[in-house]
């Protein structure tokens, strides 16, 4: 099975190299009619991994990761749409310059080749990161979670449809038909038709590439996510901010995990956030400098604050300066997102400047990192590691470049 796809994968990426951007576009466009036209089977497919799921004890947040309705195919097809208008990073010249011996040497964004996405439990990823890899004239071999295989095919066969439709070889996207976690950990070994992995999942994900992938992948680690209110955090914002970063969808990965207080704010309205927080049927693990005052209420340990929860629980940390603030999300953070709430300029810039995570915002919900909120269009994931691109990852994260030098009969000396 992998080597045919491999194969299949391989060949395709030639062909979708060498497409426009306007019939690149086409398809894109074509995709998102699809997908509107096949709602009701995408729909059927999705409702039987909602019941193979009720036996897998699946949390509340990642049965709302995997169920589609008709509103969330409206949302995948308008994030295919919103690719189209995106300047096309292929054949881009980034750089372009005149060497002393009169060589013309210019610097040229071109496709990977072969992107193989991991992803868990959101089948809407599916069209997302097929649209992504299309328009960057990438192909792409897709694995996605056990329990949303039917639901994954179906969207494929719709993708496919569009490809099918455009004279296209419909292998330009291809899905590991496995619910095997053995074929997972061969996929991340396909080194002979691989070019790049993106992973789009927890912790449980990266250990597993880290320990058994021989294909280059990028590092979208988990979100262990923070955000810091600070003595002179504008009021009348704190509340909204907090509940929208924590329970607008607690299982993604931007979704806030523990919430730290300045003790002046927590003295002031700490009854309040919590009461809020309590009202959105959020489980709370308190500080052990306050978990006294509340009952019923756990105290939070070193392990609440190294979790990314992917549910309705929330970490709560209450310190006495920002520095303290600084030092425990250094100490916990896995790199992803933090935010600070201040009115101080001075504040802002020593907790930007002293962390040192892929996002970081100043008054602002943690929810907003998202590569369509940055501008990007539906993004592939969101990169916690240095090398080769950091943050939401949009069409350029899945280019590389390559040096084209134009000469005129010139040898070296």
């Amino acid at each position: 099975m992998f080597n045919e796809i491999g194969i299949n994968a391989q060949k395709a990426s030639k062909v979708i190299a060498s497409l426009s951007t306007d019939e690149k576009n086409t398809v894109l466009y074509d995709m998102s009619q699809e997908l509107l036209d096949n709602t009701d089977s995408i729909l059927s497919s999705n409702k039987l991994d909602l019941e193979n799921s009720q036996e897998l004890e699946l949390s509340t947040a990642l049965i709302d990761r995997l169920t589609l309705n008709e509103d969330r195919i409206i949302g995948m097809s308008n994030g295919l749409q919103k690719i189209i208008p995106l300047p096309d990073p292929v054949g881009e010249v980034t750089k372009e310059w005149e060497s002393e011996d009169g060589l013309m040497i210019s610097k040229v964004r071109n496709p990977f080749g072969v992107i193989g996405v991991i992803y868990e439990a959101r089948p809407n990823v599916t069209s997302d990161v097929s649209g992504l890899c299309l328009k960057s004239g990438n192909s792409v071999i897709l694995r996605g979670s056990s329990y949303c295989l039917d639901s994954n095919k179906a969207i494929l066969q719709v993708l496919q449809n569009a490809l099918e439709k455009n004279n296209l070889d419909k292998n330009i996207v291809q899905l590991i038909d496995s619910r095997d976690r053995e074929d997972t950990l061969k996929f991340m070994q396909m080194t002979d038709y691989i070019d790049l992995i993106v992973p789009r999942g927890g912790k449980s994900l990266i250990n597993a590439l880290v320990e058994n992938a021989k294909v280059p992948f990028i590092l979208d680690g988990d979100g262990n996510v923070h955000l810091y209110v600070h003595s002179d955090a504008k009021r009348s914002d704190i509340i909204d901010i907090v509940l929208n970063s924590k329970v607008q969808r607690p299982g993604v990965c931007n979704a806030l995990e523990t919430l730290i207080i300045h003790n002046e704010i927590f003295e002031e309205m700490g009854d309040e956030i919590i009461k809020s927080l309590l009202d959105a049927d959020v489980e709370l693990f308190l500080d052990k400098k306050i978990a006294s005052r509340y009952e019923n209420i756990e105290e939070a340990t070193n392990l609440h604050y190294e979790t990314e929860f992917h549910d309705l629980k929330l970490a709560i940390k209450i310190v006495d300066d920002i520095n303290e603030a600084i030092n425990h999300i250094n100490l916990f953070s896995s790199g992803h997102t933090e935010s600070i709430l201040t009115e101080s300029d001075d504040s802002a810039e020593l907790f930007t400047s002293s962390i040192d995570s892929s996002v970081l915002f100043v008054n602002a919900s943690t929810r907003f990192t998202d590569g369509e909120m940055f501008g990007f269009g539906a993004e592939i994931g969101i990169s916690t590691q240095k090398l080769h691109v950091r943050g939401p990852m949009g069409l350029e994260a899945l280019t590389s470049e390559k040096y084209v030098v134009k000469g005129n009969g010139t040898i070296r000396k």
